[in-house]
Formats: C-alpha cells, sequence, structure tokens
C-alpha cells in the first residue's frame, strides 16, 4: 500500500484532505461535547428537586424524633410526621430519576452527533483513501516488474485522447509488444495515480 502520491501537486491535495477530515474529525468530537454539556445543564432543576426533596425528608425525620419524645401522643406525632419524610424521599426519588433521564439523553444526543458527523468520513473519505493507497501500492510493485500489466491498465481506464497522444494505435503497439508503446502507456498509467515513471 501507498499512501501518498510521489507527484507533489496530487500528494499536497491528499496531505489537504487528509488534514481535513482529521479535522473534521475534532470538529465533530468538540461538538458532541459540546452538546452533551449543554444536554447536562437541563439538570440543574432535578438537582434542586433532589436537595429538597432530601432536606424535607431530614428536617421531617428530626421533627419526628423530637415529637416522639412528647409524653401521651408522641408516638402519633411521630408516625404522622414520618408521612412527611416519605414524601420527602418521594420528592427526591423523581429527581434522580430525571438526573438520570438526562444523563442518558446527553449521551445519547452525543453519540447521535458524533455518529452523523463521523458518517461521511467512513463512507465517503475512507473508502477513497483505502482504494487509493491499494492501487497505487499495486502499481508501484508492477513498476518495477510487470510494465505490461500497467500498460494495459492504461489501455482499459485511461481516455482514447490520452492514449492517442502516446501513439496512432495504441491497442495494437501493446498487442505488438512494443517497448516503448508499452513504456508510454505504463507512464500514462502511472502519471494518472500521481507516481512517477521508471
Amino acid at each position: 500500500m501507498k499512501l501518498y502520491a510521489e507527484r507533489p501537486g496530487r500528494a499536497a491535495r491528499q496531505l489537504l484532505a487528509d488534514l481535513l477530515a482529521v479535522g473534521w474529525l475534532a470538529a465533530i468530537g468538540w461538538l458532541a461535547e459540546r452538546s452533551r454539556q449543554l444536554m447536562l445543564q437541563l439538570q440543574t432543576p432535578a438537582t434542586g428537586l433532589t436537595n429538597a426533596g432530601t432536606q424535607i425528608a431530614d428536617a421531617f425525620a428530626g421533627a419526628a424524633r423530637t415529637a416522639a419524645r412528647v409524653p401521651f401522643v408522641g408516638n402519633q406525632l411521630a408516625a404522622a410526621l414520618d408521612t412527611g419524610r416519605a414524601a420527602g424521599h418521594s420528592l427526591a426519588g423523581v429527581g434522580e430519576q430525571q438526573l438520570n433521564a438526562i444523563s442518558m439523553l446527553a449521551t445519547g444526543t452525543a453519540g447521535l452527533v458524533l455518529l452523523t458527523g463521523v458518517m461521511p468520513v467512513l463512507v465517503l473519505w475512507l473508502p477513497l483513501r483505502i482504494h487509493y493507497a491499494r492501487m497505487a501500492g499495486a502499481a508501484a510493485a508492477s513498476r518495477e516488474r510487470d510494465l505490461d500489466l500497467l500498460a494495459l491498465r492504461a489501455l482499459t481506464g485511461t481516455s482514447v485522447r490520452r492514449l492517442r497522444a502516446v501513439t496512432e494505435d495504441p491497442a495494437s503497439g501493446w498487442r505488438r509488444g512494443d517497448p516503448e508503446v508499452v513504456r508510454k502507456l505504463a507512464a500514462v498509467e502511472l502519471r494518472r495515480l500521481g507516481l512517477r515513471a521508471r
């Protein structure tokens, strides 16, 4: 595999595309984290609800303990105040549920932003880069030992106008095994991939 072209212009364009892709991924990562933080700010009222519920429960529990010391009616007063303590715990539980729901929603939102942003890179940029690396690697290996194969690829993948610029009848020259035509056709294919001829 060959990641970058040998010709400076194409290599610079490939490097720029790679830097843009990495920058895009970094921006998407930042945006996902930012969206998660914004969603977590919705926890402020739920935190207040949880704290209020805990304080109410603590206040009623303290009052129930104090009321239990009252002679004759202490137990009945403590039982009545215990109802308030239970209501405070219930309120705190609702706040906890809201905190958990908002946390899950924030994580899900960040994941959705991340997935949506990463998908174009995975679907468009990455397959093109892998395809190029394989093609250029195979062409670079063939450049050293099999110009005939490169010439054939030029015949099948290059426009007629560019082939005619090599010779008037490139297919016949390739079939005859004309070394000059084969060399020129191979150079066309290598140039198409941004590689230098031998």
